[in-house]
C-alpha cells in the first residue's frame, strides 16, 4: 500500500559550501552522502525515492552563525510558501520545510527564539554533539522551555554520533530529566530516541510524552526491536525520517515499509503525525 510520506530529518546547506561540507561531514563520519549536499539535490534525492516534503534541520554549530543560517533556512521557505506542491512534484522534486537552528551560547536566545517564531519557522534544531553541550544543562534546558512557550517544535540528536562517538550528550537518561522537568509538548528525539541505545531507550523512554524520528536507524535498529519500540512508545508518537544525506531515503522507504506494521501504523509514522506536528 502506498503512502503520502514526509522525512521529518533531512540536512542542505548553502550551494557555495555544500560541496566542501559534505566531502567534510562524510570523511568525518566515514559515511557515503546520497545527495550533493544543496536543497535543490535533496529535493531530488527525496522525490526519487517517493517522498513528498522533506523537513530540514540546520546545526549551529557556533553562536554567530545564527543569522547566515536563518537566512538560508528563510529562503527555502518562502520557496515552500510560493511553491505548489503539484507543481514541485511536476518538476520531479519533493519540497522542503525548513527549521530554524540555535547555538547554547547564543548571547540572546530568548530574542533569537522569538524571532524564529515570528519569521514562521515551525520548529528549531539542536545538538548537542556538535555544540559541546550535554542535553540536560540548563542552557538548554531554557532553550526548550522558551520554544515550547512559542509553540515551536524542538527537534535534538539522540544518542551516539557516528562523528563525534564520545560523550553521548544526549542519553535516555538525560533526556529523561528534562522531559520531566521542562515538560515540553512537541520534543522530538532523532535517531528512534537515542542511536545504538535502542535498548535503554525502550527501557526508559517508551511511553514518555516525546516523539522520536528514525532518522539514519533503517538497517542499524532490529526489525524486531523496532516495531516493539513503536508499539511501546505508541505509534502516534513515531516520525518517519532518514537524515539525507547521511540516510539513503530510497532505501530507509523500503526498509521502513517492509517491517511488520499494520496499515494504519505506518499512515501515522510516514505522515500523519508529522502533518499534526507541524500543522500541516
Amino acid at each position: 500500500m502506498e503512502h503520502k510520506v514526509i522525512d521529518f530529518h533531512t540536512h542542505a546547506f548553502p550551494d557555495r559550501i555544500a560541496e566542501k561540507t559534505i566531502q567534510m561531514l562524510s570523511a568525518k563520519a566515514n559515511i557515503p552522502a546520497h545527495s550533493d549536499g544543496t536543497a535543490d539535490g535533496l529535493r531530488r534525492v527525496l522525490y526519487d525515492a517517493g517522498i513528498s516534503l522533506g523537513v530540514l534541520l540546520p546545526v549551529v554549530t557556533k553562536a554567530e552563525q545564527f543569522e547566515a543560517i536563518t537566512s538560508f533556512a528563510e529562503q527555502q521557505n518562502q520557496v515552500f510558501l510560493e511553491e505548489q506542491p503539484e507543481k514541485a512534484l511536476a518538476a520531479g522534486k519533493a519540497q522542503l520545510l525548513s527549521f530554524g537552528g540555535i547555538h547554547p551560547d547564543s548571547p540572546d536566545f530568548k530574542k533569537e527564539l522569538r524571532k524564529l517564531a515570528e519569521c514562521g519557522f515551525r520548529g528549531v534544531k539542536l545538538h548537542p554533539d556538535y555544540q559541546g553541550v550535554n542535553f540536560d544543562d540548563i542552557r538548554y534546558m531554557r532553550i526548550v522551555e522558551y520554544a515550547s512557550e512559542l509553540g515551536l517544535v524542538i527537534i535534538t540528536h539522540a544518542g551516539v554520533d557516528v562523528g563525534i562517538p564520545e560523550p553521548v550528550r544526549c542519553s535516555p537518561a538525560r533526556a529523561l530529566k528534562v522531559i520531566r522537568e521542562v515538560k515540553p509538548e512537541k520534543l522530538v528525539l532523532a535517531h528512534c530516541g537515542g542511536w545504538k541505545l535502542w535498548e535503554e531507550v525502550l527501557l526508559v523512554l517508551a511511553g514518555e510524552p516525546v516523539y522520536m524520528d528514525t532518522a539514519f536507524s533503517m538497517g542499524y535498529i532490529s526489525p524486531e526491536l523496532f516495531v516493539t519500540l513503536c508499539r511501546t512508545h505508541g505509534a502516534d508518537k513515531v516520525l518517519f525520517a532518514t537524515d539525507c544525506p547521511w540516510g539513503d531515503p530510497k532505501k530507509d522507504l523500503e526498509s521502513f515499509r517492509a517491517m511488520s506494521l499494520t496499515n494504519e501504523e505506518q499512515e501515522l509514522i510516514l505522515h500523519r503525525n508529522a502533518e499534526k506536528l507541524l500543522g500541516l
